[in-house]
């Protein structure tokens, strides 16, 4: 099953349990405040048959049977004028006054509940009362029910998709290693034969260092490969020198169509802790990226400048752009719009810098069949975590 799906699967279960958890509460709160309301009318009228008692005995009863008898129901016992008589379930502050607190509660439980009245032949009372604390609390449990549930399946989103992209880092782990070491028996043979035909005079020399070069770059490769899944060690080096010399090297390597311009204010400091040949290597996906982008034809300007605390790195090309919506996409994995690649180089990109610079890559603009500028930015100073 497709991961994405799955985990849209699991949130739109934790949505409709939380749901139906709040719907079941509430039905419930609601079913129990009725049952109150019909406990304290049920009192109220039976007091209604008590026509030929004393109104000192109906209060009495009203006290006894209505008031005490409820154990869990805030009631308070009014007058017809609407003065206070009695309570129940009611804590009273000590340093205020009884009466004129009863009062501001009674006006507070009128606006959620109408009174019941009690008519007897001398005189008429007033039953005001609320909710228990047991109906408020189920009133707020669903929500707290709901933000737990909500809390744990986030946490078993997050924990599936940590699980996903460990095992997923593995795979790509152990396949890199792999292609580092099945890269070693060929490099040290072409190391050899670069040896041979540099000590042959009739051979143009020339070819030789451009394939010396070739090799020593698939040396720098393989030892890529070797360290992906580590953590690099990381030096000063001079930004500006570092992406020149990546740029030089590409010129001669991708179509002589594409022109290369890079710019720089040398009075500026470009030093910066950087793991030197995967710096490169963002640079150089970059700009392989902007190569295909351009289908060999077109321009890449490169500008590094600094600032207080970083050094930043604009890469433009004029390429076919990048719709606005694919900005942070085309840094995941596998996503790619070339028939052929696996989409793993702007992926690299966004690690090396991220990860292992605690740096930024992102899109700084973008428009269709104009071109596209990406910004690098690489503090000058350590900021890994240790």
């Amino acid at each position: 099953m497709n991961p994405n799906r799955t985990q849209w699967i699991v949130v739109s279960f934790a949505t409709v349990v939380g749901l139906l958890s709040i719907f079941y509460t509430n039905t419930l709160v609601e079913d129990l405040s009725r049952r109150e309301k019909k406990q304290i009318e049920m009192f109220a009228k039976g007091q209604e048959f008590i026509a030929t008692a004393e109104a000192d005995d109906d209060l009495n009863f009203l006290v006894d049977e209505i008031i005490n008898a409820n154990q869990t129901i805030p009631v308070i016992l009014a007058d017809d004028k609407g003065k206070p008589i009695d309570s129940k379930n009611i804590d009273i502050p000590d340093n205020v006054n009884k009466t004129d607190f009863l009062e501001r509660r009674m006006l507070q439980m009128r606006k959620k509940y109408d009174p019941i009245y009690v008519i007897l032949p001398e005189i008429k009372y007033m039953i005001c009362y609320e909710d228990s604390f047991l109906v408020t609390q189920l009133k707020y449990f669903p929500f707290l029910q709901a933000t737990v549930i909500g809390i744990f399946f986030v946490l078993i989103y997050f924990i599936f998709s940590s699980t996903r992209r460990a095992e997923q880092n593995s795979i790509w782990v152990g396949l890199a290693k792999e292609t580092a070491h099945q890269l070693g028996t060929p490099l040290s043979s072409l190391m050899a034969w670069v040896e041979y035909f540099q000590a042959d005079e009739s051979v143009d020399q020339d070819i030789i260092l451009e394939l010396d070069k070739d090799v020593k770059r698939l040396g720098t490769i393989t030892e890529r490969f070797s360290n992906i899944g580590s953590k690099p060690a990381l030096k000063t080096e001079n930004v500006y020198l570092v992406t020149l010399n990546i740029i030089s090297y590409l010129r001669k390597r991708v179509s002589s169509r594409v022109i290369f311009n890079i710019d720089a204010q040398t009075s500026d400091s470009f030093e910066a802790p950087l793991s030197k040949a995967l710096f490169e290597w963002v640079i150089e996906n970059i700009c392989k990226n902007a190569v295909d982008a351009m289908a060999g034809i077109g321009k890449i300007d490169v500008q590094i400048s600094t600032h207080i605390q970083n050094i930043i790195i604009d890469i433009q090309d004029t390429g076919k752009g990048v719709p606005h919506s694919k900005f942070k996409s085309i840094f995941e994995a596998g996503f790619t719009t070339k028939k052929r690649g696996w989409g793993l180089g702007l992926t690299l990109v966004k690690r090396i810098v991220e990860d292992y610079h605690q740096g930024q890559v992102f899109v700084l603009r973008s428009e269709l069949n104009v071109g596209t500028t990406f910004r690098i930015i690489i503090p000058k100073k350590t900021l890994l975590k240790t």
